[in-house]
């Protein structure tokens, strides 16, 4: 989500359904902390000498700080060049390098160096590759597992354009947590998600939740979705056995990126997170701040522990 710079390709600029708007100043509950600390420090240093892509660096996110300072982090595999172009994301798009094949075991010997209890892994999308990258998805999360037997994981993956023998390489190593955003509500995909389609990003969820995984998914707010299009999109996610839901707001990468047309009070993400629990959501994690991976490791647990 929004985790997800400089494309190559260029994005859509106006937002959907309304005019193109200068940049917004940010109300006060979106400021963050700037990246500090020993614990910060040892993170960047373990992420430069691996050669690592981090879905914090390239998606801009604002709990960078927060997360690396606490030893955390979110690692993307399979490149920082992504083959899509959608208009909120701030990785940048082009034609990716050749696959590394010894990413896996560079990412798992990070995470064991890092002592990460829990891990999160994502990727841009690889939608040149005839398998999607889902082999070297298999491969990482097999390594992670050989090196830190005790980690548990979570994988934020792609919809593969919907070859499911490709997600289905997801299923068989079995992570403990399966995340794939819908970003968005149904209205606004084709501008948001240009190559992604609203359905299939659900039939990703539903497939995951018969192969017996955790399934969650995430929504990015602020880009003019009405109130009852985001509950319609919970209700969705709801119905296609989601498990956890994650909503934050939407921040313009750059001004080439979709503009911002509203900035959502606390309060409101409070009721979607009400909401999100009456219907039946095991575990909704809703506020200004909140991304895809932040607080990810409570995720894999069932329960109310927001309220």
């Amino acid at each position: 989500m929004q985790e997800p710079i400089l494309t190559t390709a260029t994005p859509c600029s106006t937002a959907p359904d309304a005019a193109p708007a200068p940049r917004t100043k940010k109300p006060d509950w979106l400021r963050v902390k700037l990246p500090i600390g020993e614990n910060y420090k040892q993170v960047r240093s373990l992420v430069d000498t691996h050669k690592l892509h981090t879905i914090c660096e390239s998606g801009n996110c604002p709990n960078m700080g927060e997360c690396w300072g606490a030893g955390t982090s979110t690692f993307m595999i399979l490149g920082n060049v992504c083959t899509r172009s959608c208009g909120f994301c701030a990785v940048a798009t082009g034609r990716p390098e050749a696959v590394d094949w010894d990413e896996p075991q560079r990412v798992a010997e990070a995470i064991f160096l890092m002592k990460v209890k829990h891990a999160v892994i994502t990727s841009v999308d690889r939608d040149e590759l005839k398998d999607g990258g889902s082999i070297i998805w298999a491969n990482t999360i097999k390594a992670v597992r050989s090196l830190s037997p005790e980690t548990t994981m979570e994988t934020l993956i792609p919809d593969f354009r919907g070859q499911w023998e490709n997600l289905q390489r997801i299923i068989d190593v079995a992570p403990e947590i399966v995340s794939h955003n819908l970003e968005t509500v149904e209205r606004l995909t084709k501008q948001v998600r240009i190559q992604a389609k609203y359905h299939r990003s659900l039939e990703v969820i539903r497939r995951l939740k018969d192969g017996g995984m955790r399934t969650k998914s995430g929504i990015m707010l602020g880009l003019g979705e009405t109130k009852e299009e985001v509950i319609q999109a919970m209700q969705d996610l709801y119905d296609n056995g989601c498990d956890v839901v994650t909503l934050g707001q939407y921040l313009q990468p750059t001004p080439k990126h979709l503009p911002v047309i509203r900035f959502v009070h606390p309060d409101e993400f409070a009721e979607y997170r009400e909401i999100g629990y009456a219907m039946g959501l095991d575990y909704v994690e809703s506020g200004p701040l909140v991304r895809s991976s932040y607080h990810a490791e409570k995720h894999i647990h069932s329960g109310r522990p927001n309220k």
